[in-house]
């Protein structure tokens, strides 16, 4: 399994944003994946785990590399429904879990959450890409403090907010790692308002560590939201096989909030405890 790991942010916030192409996704700033790919074929990152699955051209290396370069599909269908219910995210505290480029994570910063945590299984996904996203969506106007979409020429002199930073952290490694990490670290820790997550039921042999993630650090009353294609053919999982593996495990309570048929069907899904007061 995949230690876990925190990963810091610099005092110099900034310094996070050097040599970086920015490109404009769904409304976000967020790193040009090309770019980055570039680097790890030029061996310039030490996680050679995941510069051997962009070489191979390769989206997921069980064990190894689980697809965090890539911004799935899901990500956006679960962008839409959080802007079409009005999703509130102030004072929450929330989890992008399985991040990736972490636009869930930022939407809900931008959406006043009071603290936003971000995941994903590899630490060069949230060096590389997770990070200076946050980084460069984190960034406001002079005295009246509302964040700014300066030309993304000026984002390397850009003044982030310690305030926003502040209120993230980020993690890389397995679910029951971080997991662990989180409940026995030294830092109080709150159980999450909100769990977003997209693409993650890609493979079944995962469900028992998503679903003990997800009973662990989701509060009482606290939600989940799972973005998800209807199936994943050649790795095997998808909706039905998860709600079912849900049902038998008889922890939570599903409801599917919406269906999107444009293509392959794809889900959102709401997850709370069945027992919940």
């Amino acid at each position: 399994l995949k230690a876990a790991k925190e990963h810091r942010i610099p005092e110099d916030a900034n310094q996070i944003l050097e040599n970086k192409t920015m490109e404009m996704v769904a409304g976000l700033y967020s790193v040009k994946i090309s770019t980055v790919e570039k680097q790890l074929l030029d061996g310039l990152h030490r996680e050679d785990l995941v510069s051997k699955s962009v070489l191979a051209h390769s989206d997921l290396v069980p064990g190894a590399y689980e697809g965090g370069l890539k911004i799935w599909e899901c990500t956006f269908d679960l962008l839409d429904y959080c802007s079409e219910t009005e999703m509130q995210f102030t004072d929450k505290t929330v989890l992008d879990l399985g991040c990736g480029a972490g636009l869930l994570g930022i939407a809900a910063l931008r959406g006043k959450a009071k603290e936003v945590h971000f995941q994903d299984y590899n630490s060069t996904v949230i060096e590389e890409i997770t990070l200076p996203n946050t980084v460069a969506n984190c960034r406001v106007d002079g005295d009246d403090r509302k964040i700014s979409k300066p030309p993304s020429k000026k984002l390397k002199k850009a003044k982030c907010s310690p305030d926003l930073l502040a209120k993230c952290r980020f993690f890389s490694g397995e679910w029951s790692k971080v997991s662990q990490l989180l409940l026995s670290g030294s830092k109080p820790f709150s159980k999450y308002d909100l769990i977003l997550t997209s693409e993650t039921i890609y493979n079944p042999n995962y469900y028992g560590a998503l679903h003990d993630a997800l009973s662990q650090l989701l509060a009482e009353r606290g939600r989940v939201y799972l973005a998800s294609k209807a199936h994943y053919f050649g790795v095997g999982g998808g909706v039905p096989l998860f709600e079912k593996f849900i049902e038998e495990r008889n922890v939570f309570r599903t409801n599917t909030v919406k269906i999107i048929d444009k293509g392959l069907k794809r889900f959102i899904i709401e997850m709370a405890f069945k027992f919940s007061g």
